[in-house]
């Protein structure tokens, strides 16, 4: 594993893969409604930042068509070889892909209609450079789209649990700790303004879910890898981890219990022309 895989947080593994697939399917129906919102429909040239192992970009590929174009930035060589692979598979040849760390700068793109990012403006050093790159990247009236995080301490059980928080304050401190901001949302209107958009939709987006909901699975399995990884690198003591899991399971068990999901912003903001 190359020493740019090895920063991501929960690594480049098939694991990982599986959980990104799961969480990508979890939150699909809510990102083709807003994509709908945003304008992207067939014939549309669309960049995919931080695309991962290429799950949305598959999607947008299918949306746009052979009239459209998806152009994927992604710097794991892994996630990239998955995504290639997924796309000759499906027999889509409307996707281009770009192995680059997005704080080295974007390729050479220009007059692109949309542009999507989740979940990648918390975790890069500059999120002001990164709207930067989205901004040349887009024609006059194209579309930035963000789902990023306001408010990732909302992320609770009911009833309260005590491990749970703390596991949350412990992702929150080590997050920022690497150089991310979890609760970037809060930035990204005024980094969206200074960079010459204008914001069009800002909407919340955070659900009430019980142990049966598809959606629980999504902090479910995030739970269980951070924390087995966590212990494994040697930065999480067992026994906490252990106590943590028990609440969780114990959650799970209980009829009366439900979670709060961590909130997200959707952000929708035009490049003025």
């Amino acid at each position: 594993m190359t020493t740019r895989q090895q920063e991501y947080l929960l690594g480049t593994h098939d694991e990982e893969i599986d959980r990104l697939g799961l969480q990508h399917r979890v939150w699909r129906p809510n990102v083709l409604a807003c994509w709908r919102r945003a304008g992207i429909t067939v014939g549309s040239r669309v960049l995919d930042v931080g695309a991962g192992p290429g799950y949305a970009t598959l999607d947008l590929a299918e949306i746009v068509g052979p009239r459209g174009h998806v152009v994927a930035l992604e710097r794991s060589e892994r996630f990239v070889a998955v995504a290639r692979e997924a796309c000759a598979r499906r027999g889509l040849a409307n996707v281009e892909f770009h192995e680059r760390d997005l704080m080295a700068g974007f390729p050479p793109l220009r007059d692109l209609d949309a542009a999507w990012c989740r979940w990648v403006a918390a975790f890069v050093q500059s999120p002001a450079k990164l709207v930067g790159e989205i901004a040349s990247a887009l024609r006059p009236g194209g579309v930035a789209i963000f789902h990023e995080y306001a408010h990732y301490q909302s992320w609770r059980l009911a009833p309260r649990g005590a491990a749970h928080e703390s596991f949350v304050a412990e992702v929150v401190r080590s997050w920022r700790e690497s150089g991310g901001e979890p609760n970037v949302a809060l930035e990204l209107p005024r980094l969206l303004h200074e960079a010459g958009f204008q914001i069009e939709r800002l909407a919340p987006l955070v659900f009430v879910v019980r142990p049966k909901d598809f959606m629980w699975l999504w902090p479910a399995t995030f739970v269980d890898i951070h924390l087995r990884h966590q212990v494994e690198e040697g930065r999480a003591d067992p026994a906490w981890a252990d106590s943590v899991r028990a609440e969780f399971r114990d959650a799970e068990a209980d009829p009366a219990s439900y979670m709060i999901t961590p909130l997200v912003l959707e952000i929708v903001a035009r490049r003025n022309g």
